[in-house]
């Protein structure tokens, strides 16, 4: 088939997920796409820029696949002369119904924050199929429709709902997992080094580093030996604790910031032995699955995504229920980072690599444009 992906918002997470399945697949994927900035400008105004270019395009399209950054229905308006007859799946990486948002952003006080969601909603609903990246991704965006549409005055539609949970389903992000294995220590390191605790994920509020830090400088004061290796993305305003944690955990902090290039980042990920978690948002976990691999082990909050990448009978070891238990497990890890360092959660995460799901979205997307053929819905090439 030829596939045409569409998204408006093509960096980071978005643009991997999109130029690694178009590399894997054994369809024809052309990537449609806009620069990833100005998500929100991306949301409302993107599909009419990306609707254009479609209708100067000269190749046919047998599907298209869409980011849930595109205003699907405005697309699909838009290009009607040519994408009436063509069938659309609609991914969803993240929901602005469920989303939490920054307390720096000014558009809930002033009653603005609604229409982000109605766009997801109205584009779950034109599409032919709907896919999350996690169950409970899926589970969060069904539940929050009933009290998003209740709060309008009248013809809520909620038969709309059931609508859309009957044509969505879970088929998680696909990752290239094998690119950290290239940079991962030649030898053995030296067995007596301290404990190093992990931060990979954005510096930014929903990752929730006010808790991590407060857990670390808990030990600090209870004497622990440990090291903290502070990476990800950070922006130009970001959350005071990274500043204040970079004092007062001295020496302890071996790197603070964004890794060079992905070689590094890789080897810090191998070289990390304990990766504790305090997310308040995750629809999937990615830096999470990515520590994994390279055997770092998680602690986590027993919400959002992350009991999807531990298997149900081991749970009890890397799960902990509320911030006093997670600061006990930390402890106990750090006490006995010999027994850490022996475990393997490498192998709870193979499942994600793209050499496993990219068949998998190949026949999905296949079943998808067969069903809606024979459904009365063709594609201008077929």
């Amino acid at each position: 088939m030829k596939l045409l992906l569409i998204e408006p918002y093509l960096t980071g997470s978005h643009a991997a997920w999109s130029e690694e399945y178009a590399a894997c697949s054994r369809h024809q994927v052309e990537i449609l796409s806009l620069p990833g900035r100005h998500w929100k400008w991306r949301m409302h105004g993107g599909a009419v820029t990306l609707a254009r270019q479609f209708l100067e395009r000269q190749e046919p399209v047998d599907l298209f696949l869409a980011s849930s950054m595109l205003d699907l229905t405005t697309f699909l308006a838009l290009t009607r002369s040519r994408s009436a007859v063509v069938p659309s799946v609609l991914y969803f990486h993240e929901n602005q119904l469920t989303y939490p948002w920054s307390p720096r952003d000014g558009d809930p006080d002033k009653q603005r924050d609604a229409h982000y969601g109605f766009i997801n909603y109205a584009s779950a609903l034109a599409a032919d199929r709907v896919v999350f990246n996690s169950h409970f991704h899926r589970q969060a965006f069904l539940e929050a429709l009933p009290g998003f549409l209740g709060v309008f005055p009248d013809y809520r539609e909620p038969s709309s709902i059931d609508q859309i949970a009957a044509k969505s389903q879970v088929l998680p992000l696909g990752l290239d997992l094998r690119r950290f294995d290239t940079h991962r220590p030649p030898a053995e390191l030296d067995p007596d080094r301290p404990p190093l605790l992990l931060w990979n994920h954005r510096w930014e509020y929903d990752k929730n580093p006010q808790q991590f830090f407060q857990a670390l400088f808990l030990l600090q004061d209870r004497g622990l030996d440990f090291q903290v290796a502070i990476l990800g993305e950070r922006f130009a305003e970001q959350p005071a604790i990274f500043a204040e944690a970079r004092v007062r955990l001295g020496d302890r902090v071996v790197q603070f910031g964004y890794a060079a290039d992905f070689a590094e980042y890789a080897r810090w990920l191998w070289r990390a032995d304990i990766l504790p978690v305090t997310a308040i948002h995750d629809f999937f976990g990615i830096s999470v699955v990515q520590a994994m691999h390279c055997d770092c082990h998680p602690l986590l909050p027993r919400r959002l995504a992350y009991p999807e990448h531990v298997p149900q009978a081991r749970r009890d070891d890397y799960f902990y229920h509320d911030f006093d238990d997670l600061v006990t497990r930390l402890a106990g890890l750090i006490e006995d980072v010999a027994t850490v360092r022996r475990r393997s959660v490498r192998p709870f995460v193979p499942h994600y690599e793209w050499q496993v799901l990219g068949p998998r979205y190949d026949a999905l997307l296949a079943e998808c444009m067969e069903s809606c053929a024979t459904g009365g819905k063709r594609s201008e090439h077929a």
